[in-house]
């Protein structure tokens, strides 16, 4: 009678796990990742007792010589027995490890999620399942406590994430143990789990007794306080949408988040990391910045992919793009009618007799052809610049009519300059040099127009 309840009970509870979590629906088709150690021996049992499409991926890592042969055998008879597809495949795990620098446990893993990926899309599986199970999601808090993890690594192993599913995660090491006898299932031991060279080991075999020992109720408990952390998560994640859909504001491929606002948060770091996590920004840097926020603008922070520019305003979040920094891009002769790069612009040569009306738009140039010398260039602004601003008679640096304007870091970085020789004729899309403008005593005219600033 006890098999007969544990038979029973497991697989119902398994049915549950699936449908409560929308693991998956009954008519597609998974993987199961195999070791034929007894946890997934078990889940093997459990999809076939419940009529699931399955196949059986096994990997022979070549770590333990003829048991890991063995283990390969017994899987593959085990895929026999169900009738069900089998996949092997051998690896090189110690030559990648030391080839990549990483520890084998990594390179075991890199190597076997690599190649299910390419089961799945070759064989048409929908998910990847292992066989973790509530034992293990324990082990795991307790190796992401002490390498150092927010609230997202205390939630441990998630039922289902992209891929991969976790349809064990609702049982325990000692009722899979229970069901496994009461069945009658074969099984192998790998003798690696008895290493405390490996951490998860350890704290298995060493850290959790220890815990145990001083509340019989220690696992229980502990599943409890988890599920507690998983939604705790939720309530969190939902709370750092809402401030991130006030504070970050994307204008013209650019992140923008207010500065003052930003420091009404409280605690700011979380805020802050949770903010900037998206574009790759590290721990260090976020620090870094808090400090940096209530100094001078002009700081950069960089990750992997952006770039973040504290100005007066606003953190500044942009793309690192592999484009070449040039100090004259285009050349422009009066034949030239229009060019798309850097700046789309059109040109215009007018006639003697033509009348010209003046479009006080910021867009429009309108130049005194005789008065330029071609090919007029274009090219970024750089340091020491200066022009004659339209309706002035003295000279400014370009810097101090970009601290005027109030421009940003980015916008002085992206402002382009038209010139004539040396001398400025236009900031492109803000303001002519006066030596240069069209009047009622200008012959001919040169007329350019910046395209959808």
């Amino acid at each position: 009678m006890r098999g007969f309840f544990y038979f029973c009970g497991m697989l119902k509870q398994f049915k549950r796990f699936i449908a409560t979590q929308k693991l998956f629906l009954r008519k597609e088709k998974i993987l199961l990742t195999v070791s034929g150690g007894i946890d997934s021996v078990v889940m093997c049992e459990l999809f076939y007792q419940a009529g699931l499409h399955f196949g059986i991926a096994h990997c022979n890592f070549r770590l333990r010589g003829s048991e890991s042969d063995g283990d390969e055998k017994f899987v593959k008879e085990l895929a026999e027995k169900y009738n069900v597809p089998f996949y092997i495949h051998h690896f090189e795990t110690n030559t990648y490890a030391i080839e990549n620098g990483i520890s084998i446990q990594m390179a075991a893993r890199d190597l076997r999620y690599a190649w299910f990926d390419e089961i799945i899309k070759n064989e048409c599986y929908q998910y990847i399942a292992t066989a973790h199970h509530q034992n293990d999601q324990i082990e795991t808090f307790f190796i992401n406590l002490l390498r150092g993890t927010g609230i997202a690594g205390l939630h441990g192993i998630l039922p289902k994430q992209n891929q991969i599913i976790h349809p064990l995660l609702f049982t325990s090491r000692e009722k899979i143990e229970a069901f496994a006898k009461s069945n009658n299932l074969n099984f192998r031991e790998d003798s690696s789990n008895s290493s405390t060279k490996y951490l998860r080991n350890a704290i298995r075999l060493q850290i959790i007794p220890q815990f145990k020992q001083l509340s019989g109720d220690f696992e229980k408990t502990m599943i409890e306080n988890i599920e507690k952390i998983r939604d705790t998560e939720i309530v969190f994640a939902e709370m750092l949408e809402l401030k991130r859909k006030e504070l970050v504001k994307i204008e013209n491929e650019q992140v923008l988040i207010n500065i003052s606002e930003l420091q009404k948060l409280n605690p700011l770091k979380i805020y802050l990391y949770h903010f900037l996590n998206p574009y790759n920004f590290n721990n260090e840097t976020v620090d870094s910045l808090i400090v940096a926020i209530s100094e001078i603008s002009g700081k950069q922070f960089f990750s992997t992919t952006h770039r973040l520019l504290k100005d007066r305003e606003n953190l500044i979040i942009i793309e690192i793009k592999d484009e070449p920094t040039y100090c004259e891009l285009a050349y422009i002769t009066p034949e030239t009618s229009t060019i798309s790069e850097p700046l789309p612009i059109d040109f215009r040569l007018t006639s003697e007799s033509e009348i010209i009306r003046i479009n006080p738009d910021k867009n429009y140039a309108y130049l005194d052809y005789n008065k330029l010398k071609f090919p007029l260039t274009l090219r970024k602004w750089k340091q020491g610049d200066f022009f004659y601003p339209i309706g002035m008679k003295g000279k400014k640096k370009i810097s101090d009519f970009f601290t005027d304007q109030k421009f940003s870091i980015i916008e002085k970085e992206n402002t382009w300059i038209l010139c004539s020789n040396d001398d400025i004729v236009w900031i492109v899309g803000w303001r002519i040099d006066d030596r240069f403008k069209l009047t009622n005593n200008s012959v001919k005219g040169f007329i350019a127009k910046l395209i959808n600033k």
